[in-house]
């Protein structure tokens, strides 16, 4: 693999069961460039450690006054040399590839687990956790596999020294090969000490990041709310425990490399009086002496490898962890069967006055083959909901995180409910379609989109059908003001050129509603599904949004989740979802007259006022549920009235 391939054609599938099983995994994958790593280390680490005995002949020609063997001597070092020079070369080389391969291995998967789950990932998982994964903890990762290769040259390096030295001079190579694993194995009683350390850093910077990233994503409330100066002083706090957890380990981590450092100087001091002696007896010469010696001292290098891979593995361990948990995550397929809703005429839905069926008439089955997307009525056998294609459908819940729940689910998205059916779009699952597939047939646009920062241009370069252009789409969402704006703000006078900040910082909340909406539009997706489109918007401008809505989106699936009486006033039907069944099926003047329990929740009404009316019901000076009785006078809906929003 090399890095001009990037990114890779398919990233696999990872063994996510635990961080040392993906570390694993991660190693299988890149045996190659593991292998290539090896192969210079290893030219590397021998030319090293062919240098001391090079020096010792060269040594020992001198004292013999052998011209001959001086000059061989001269031609191993320089061959010695190039060798070193070269392999390490190669070695970096090769060794930052497998960390920039890895990476972006862990980067690939990672994103490709954020689309699989959608929404659903920063409910299973902090935010601030996954921004650590996808920064931090993706260079940790690529670290240890980067290491791994030059450890395991450096480790080969250090045994053929040893060996050589007792076949050259048992007297003094048993000395070093006894020292040598002493010296090595010398830190691991310190590593459990210092692995807890390091992960209680990371712990600790992680909470630090999910804080910071709240704050950021917050900063507009809490300059609303003066809440700036009590985050700041929270995030303080974190950082000052994230410094004193660092400095705690980095201690740790000191008192190992004095180790490292202190052990080979006593075994050099060892040696060299151990060789002294006996080169005064006569058992070894000046040279040999002096290539042992420099064997020991040239051997600290790889010996450092050994302190590397531990801190590496120490980091890369917890970093493994949290990035396996994100990628075990999986997206939930629905249960299938007749469960709680999926009899649509136990929950209203026969009421609907245009008369279409109620629930899809049979359960076809995805073609054989490559899935295609699939077309035809939208319906949720969870809570019974239709929304017939080619209609603009309102749904009414009264409970905001119910809708939202609804909205992810109707857009195939993970069900934290693993035991609900699937959505159906044209009688086929959505659930059991390859991702792509379902995102292609239904988007979802969830209450608080997201706008990417770059010109307004890119914002809308999605993929789409291509029937709608961006011109029409932000007709359509009424971004007029937002174009001035644009052009008001940037030196360029083409508003697609203009510039957005980061998640659209620069506009108001409703600018950013309606451009996202746009960016929806554009797309035309068989179904359109979106979780409160207009919540930020004043009332004017949404009455105008709702009818270029409708008419942008004639003869296609859309479904509104609202309970804004502009927007449920132009919608075909309007589906009243309570206590997560379809409590009512009609159109909204009907609803808002006969349904108390859909009034309450579109007017706002008190406990009060609801009672009130059901008392006029009762006395005959409203109509009942079912449309009979005297005329009602107008019911109040958010002090708009309903004849003015036609």
């Amino acid at each position: 693999m090399h890095i001009r391939d990037l990114p890779y054609a398919d990233p696999g599938e990872p063994d996510a069961r635990s961080g040392p099983r993906f570390l694993l995994w991660l190693g299988r994958n890149q045996l190659g460039g593991q292998l290539k790593s090896l192969g210079w280390g290893l030219l590397h680490f021998l030319g090293i450690a062919a240098l001391p005995y090079m020096v010792g002949l060269a040594v020992q020609a001198v004292i013999d006054g052998s011209g001959a063997r001086l000059a061989l001597a001269g031609g191993g070092i320089l061959l010695a040399g190039l060798a070193v020079a070269g392999g390490d070369t190669m070695l970096h080389r090769t060794a930052v590839t497998n960390w920039i391969t890895a990476a972006a291995r862990v980067q690939q998967l990672l994103a490709r687990r954020t689309a699989r789950l959608g929404a659903a990932l920063t409910r299973r998982v902090a935010a601030g956790e996954v921004v650590a994964v996808s920064t931090g903890d993706v260079e940790k990762i690529g670290w240890f596999v980067e290491a791994l290769s030059r450890f395991a040259a450096a480790a080969v390096a250090v045994l053929v020294v040893c060996v050589g030295l007792v076949v050259y001079q048992p007297a003094l190579g048993v000395v070093v090969a006894v020292g040598i694993p002493v010296l090595a194995l010398a830190v691991l009683p310190l590593l459990p000490r210092a692995t807890r350390r390091a992960d209680h850093q990371r712990e600790k910077a992680g909470r630090a990041t999910e804080l910071a990233s709240d704050t950021v994503a917050g900063l507009r409330v809490l300059r609303g709310i003066g809440g700036e100066e009590l985050f700041l002083e929270r995030y303080r706090h974190a950082s000052q425990e994230v410094r004193v957890a660092a400095v705690r380990s980095a201690r740790m981590w000191a008192v190992i490399s004095a180790v490292q450092v202190l052990l080979p100087g006593l075994l050099l001091i060892g040696l060299v009086w151990h060789g002294v002696h006996l080169a005064r007896e006569g058992r070894v010469t000046v040279g040999e002496l002096v290539t042992v010696y420099s064997a020991v001292m040239l051997l600290n290098y790889p010996l450092r490898h050994f302190e590397e891979i531990a801190m590496a593995y120490s980091f890369s361990r917890p970093s493994a962890k949290r990035a396996a948990r994100v990628l075990s995550l999986e997206r939930t397929t629905g249960a299938e069967g007749t469960e709680k809703g999926s009899s649509a005429t136990s929950t209203g839905e026969a009421a609907d006055p245009a008369g279409e069926p109620m629930a899809p008439a049979g359960e076809p089955v995805a073609p054989a083959g490559e899935p295609v997307a699939p077309a035809g009525d939208l319906y949720d056998p969870a809570t019974g909901l239709l929304a017939p294609a080619g209609r603009f459908t309102a749904v009414v819940c009264g409970d905001p995180d119910a809708a939202g729940r609804l909205a992810e689910r109707l857009g195939g998205h993970p069900a934290f409910e693993t035991d609900l059916p699937s959505v159906r779009l044209g009688g086929v699952p959505l659930d059991g379609l390859p991702l792509d597939t379902a995102r292609t047939a239904v988007l979802v646009q969830d209450k608080d989109p997201v706008l990417l920062s770059g010109t307004l241009r890119s914002l809308l370069d999605v993929p789409s059908s291509g029937a709608v252009g961006p011109g029409r789409a932000l007709a359509a969402a009424q971004c007029a003001d937002v174009l001035d704006a644009l052009v008001q703000g940037s030196v360029a006078d083409d508003p697609m050129a203009a510039h957005l900040t980061e998640r659209g910082r620069s506009l108001s909340g409703g600018q950013r509603q309606r451009l996202a909406l746009a960016r929806s539009l554009v797309t035309d997706p068989e179904a359109l599904v979106l979780d409160e489109p207009t919540s930020a918007v004043d009332s004017h401008t949404e009455a105008r949004i709702a009818d270029g809505l409708r008419e942008l989106r004639a003869g296609r699936t859309t479904v509104v989740l609202t309970s804004s009486p502009l927007l449920l006033d132009r919608a075909d039907r309007v589906v009243f979802l309570h206590e997560g069944e379809v409590a009512a099926v009609g159109v909204h003047r009907e609803l808002v007259v006969t349904q108390p329990k859909y009034r309450a929740v579109v007017t706002r009404e008190t406990d009060e006022e609801t009672a009130e009316g059901a008392a006029a019901v009762r006395a005959g000076h409203r109509p009942a549920d079912d449309g009979s009785g005297p005329a009602a006078p107008r019911a109040r809906v958010n002090t708009i009235d309903i004849e003015e929003t036609a």
